[in-house]
C-alpha cells in the first residue's frame, strides 16, 4: 500500500470534547491481549500510570498486572473508564490505586505521588504517558493558553511526576515517557504537540544520563497512529475514517500492541537499555 493512500480503516466519528471516553467509541479499543500469559517479570512491583483511564495507559495497566504489579492510575476526570481500568487490573489479583487529578499541576503530582508510597510503600516504575492534542492549520492559529496547556500535560506534567517520584526510586527502578512518531516526523497540524513529544525525547535521553550511576533506566515509547480516544476527541470524523492508513501496514494499531513495549522496558528484560526510545508504529521509518 502507498505510504499516500488513505483508505477507510474506522468507522467515521467524532467526541467534541478531550480526552474522550471508550463508551463512545466504536468499535472500542483493545487493551486486553486474551492470549498474553504474564510470566512474572513486574512480580512485587509498584507502578504509576498516568492517563492510564483509556488508550494506551489502560493496556499498560493492565500488560503490568498480568506480570505481577500492582497499579497506581492517575487520570483527568474520567471516571468511568478510570473504574473499568481499575476492574481490569484487579481482575488479574492485583491491587490499584485512582488517583484523580490534572498532572500539570507540580502539587498535584506530589500528592500523587505521596499517595502511591503511602498506599503501597514502594515504587519502581513510572510511566508518564496523560497527554493532549490540539490540531490548527497554522502557526497562527495557536493560541498561548493552548500552548501552555499542551506542554503543561504532556511535558511538564511529565517533568513534575518523575521529579515527585525520584526520591521514592531505587537502584533497579524505570521511568518510561510516552514520546510520539511526530517528535521524529512532525505533524502540519500538530505543531505544539509534536514540539511537546521531541522535548520528551531529549528529556528522556538526558534524564537517562543523569541517572544512570544510580541505576534507574530511563526510556521511551513513541507510539504511532493507535485507536485510543484521544483520536475521536481530536479529529474530524472525516479524518478518523482513514486513521492510520498511511502506514505501511495500513491500519491503525491497538493499545494492545504497544503494551508489550512497556513490559519490556519495565522489567529486567531491558537491564540494558536506557536512554532508548522504542518504536511501535506500523513501521513508519524514524531516525531514532
Amino acid at each position: 500500500m502507498s505510504s499516500t493512500t488513505k483508505s477507510p480503516t474506522m468507522p467515521a466519528q467524532h467526541q467534541g470534547r478531550q480526552p474522550g471516553l471508550e463508551e463512545l467509541m466504536h468499535p472500542e479499543p483493545r487493551e486486553v491481549d486474551r492470549q498474553y500469559r504474564g510470566s512474572g517479570k513486574l512480580q512485587g512491583k509498584k507502578a504509576v500510570i498516568t492517563g492510564a483511564d483509556s488508550g494506551i495507559g489502560r493496556a499498560v495497566a493492565n500488560f503490568f498486572a498480568k506480570e505481577g504489579a500492582d497499579v497506581a492510575i492517575v487520570y483527568l476526570n474520567e471516571d468511568h473508564d478510570a473504574k473499568d481500568s481499575q476492574a481490569l487490573v484487579e481482575q488479574e489479583g492485583r491491587q490499584c490505586l485512582l488517583i484523580r487529578g490534572d498532572v500539570g499541576d507540580r502539587e498535584f503530582c506530589q500528592r500523587a505521588i505521596q499517595s502511591v508510597i503511602d498506599h503501597f510503600g514502594q515504587l519502581d516504575i513510572v510511566v508518564n504517558n496523560a497527554g493532549e492534542q490540539h490540531p490548527k492549520k497554522s502557526l497562527e492559529d495557536i493560541s498561548e493558553a493552548q500552548l501552555k496547556r499542551t506542554f503543561e500535560t504532556n511535558f511538564f506534567g511529565l517533568f513534575f511526576m518523575t521529579q515527585a517520584a525520584l526520591p521514592h526510586l531505587k537502584k533497579g527502578a524505570s521511568i518510561i515517557n510516552t514520546a510520539s512518531v511526530t517528535a521524529y516526523k512532525g505533524n502540519k497540524e500538530l505543531l505544539d504537540y509534536s514540539a511537546s513529544k521531541g522535548a520528551i525525547v531529549s528529556f528522556t535521553r538526558s534524564l537517562a544520563l543523569n541517572l544512570a550511576e544510580r541505576g534507574i533506566r530511563v526510556n521511551a515509547v513513541a507510539p504511532g497512529p493507535i485507536w485510543t480516544p484521544l483520536i475521536p476527541s481530536t479529529f474530524s470524523a472525516s479524518t478518523v475514517h482513514t486513521f492510520g492508513s498511511t502506514t505501511p501496514l495500513g491500519r491503525p494499531g491497538q493499545p494492545e500492541e504497544v503494551a508489550p513495549a512497556y513490559v519490556f522496558l519495565a522489567s529486567d528484560d531491558a537491564s540494558y537499555m536506557t536512554g532508548q526510545v522504542l518504536h511501535p508504529n506500523g513501521g513508519e521509518m524514524t531516525a531514532s
